[in-house]
């Protein structure tokens, strides 16, 4: 999508409510500001530390409740790293 919109008195633009929705942006949020060749605005994704710690917790739960898993020893599985992410 590309927007005209105009620079004010004192280097102000105004993102449009439809954008700023579109993009997660609400008042008080802070954006990353990339200078290339041209100027690019990113939203900072915000992290709810609680969120997080919850779907963590409930993820391990349903580890722990899955039959015949275990945690493997160093050395067990017998694969290096790179092998690991090659795949």
């Amino acid at each position: 999508m590309t927007l005209k919109l105009k620079v004010g008195r004192k280097g102000y633009i105004i993102i449009p409510k439809a954008i700023r929705e579109s993009v997660g942006i609400e008042e008080g949020d802070e954006v990353i500001v990339e200078v290339g060749d041209g100027i690019t605005l990113k939203p900072i994704k915000k992290v709810n530390i609680e969120e997080l710690r919850s779907a963590l917790k409930s993820h391990l739960e349903r580890l722990r409740a899955t039959p015949g898993l275990k945690e493997p020893k160093p050395g067990e599985l017998n694969i290096s790293l790179e092998e690991e992410f090659d795949k």
